[in-house]
């Protein structure tokens, strides 16, 4: 008989009981993400994420997805007390008043920025030059949960109006979202998302001179 497919190492974190986990491991996190509007999706759940797991969030992922209607940022950005109302009513969602504020907020701090900088992902993705941290983490090494770098982009969101924006969420964030590649190093993910950090962002490429 032939020999089954040696298993896949992974990073230690995504329970192997929750195929959604192991799947969002395995196709997302860490992943460069360059849409703006993707990047405002998932900073909002991660600030949903605040004294709770990013799983149990995750879970809860396609119910937010519907109940903020896409997260389209100028839709949310117009929201008052009867969608905040009706937000706090959705059992499908952490019905937490802070956390539901906050993301009204952010639509409308999102926006600003926009308005100023002309793109949330290219004003984001320049804080490392267009291109993602590689960190190189071998297996069983302690995890950090902040550095000077989300420190940065912590302050400076909280400064255009962000909240739920502290720098253990931004860290997190910027994990998920791949301006950081911290998979471990014996992870079959890691050299996959370090060749796709390496490209860099598609509006920050520093161009060869003819």
């Amino acid at each position: 008989m032939p020999k089954p497919p040696p298993e896949k190492r992974r990073c230690a974190w995504p329970k192997p009981t929750n195929a959604l986990y192991v799947s969002y491991h395995d196709t997302e996190w860490g992943v460069p993400e360059y849409d703006s509007r993707a990047l405002f999706e998932k900073l909002i759940l991660d600030g949903a994420q605040a004294g709770l797991s990013w799983e149990t969030i995750l879970n809860k992922r396609e119910n937010y997805r519907a109940a903020y209607q896409g997260f389209e940022p100028a839709r949310i950005a117009r929201w008052g007390e009867r969608e905040s109302a009706r937000l706090l009513a959705d059992a499908g969602i952490v019905r937490n008043r802070l956390k539901v504020a906050a993301s009204i907020t952010n639509a409308k701090a999102y926006l600003q920025l926009e308005k100023v900088e002309g793109s949330f992902s290219r004003w984001l993705w320049a804080f490392v030059g267009g291109k993602a941290v590689q960190n190189a983490r071998k297996p069983g090494s302690k995890l950090v949960a902040s550095t000077p770098l989300s420190d940065r982009v912590s302050k400076e969101l909280q400064r255009r109006g962000f909240k739920f924006v502290g720098t253990t969420i931004v860290y997190a964030y910027m994990q998920a979202i791949g301006v950081v590649n911290d998979h471990v190093t014996d992870c079959f993910r890691y050299e996959a998302c370090k060749r796709l950090g390496r490209k860099g962002h598609p509006e920050l490429r520093v161009r060869p001179s003819r």
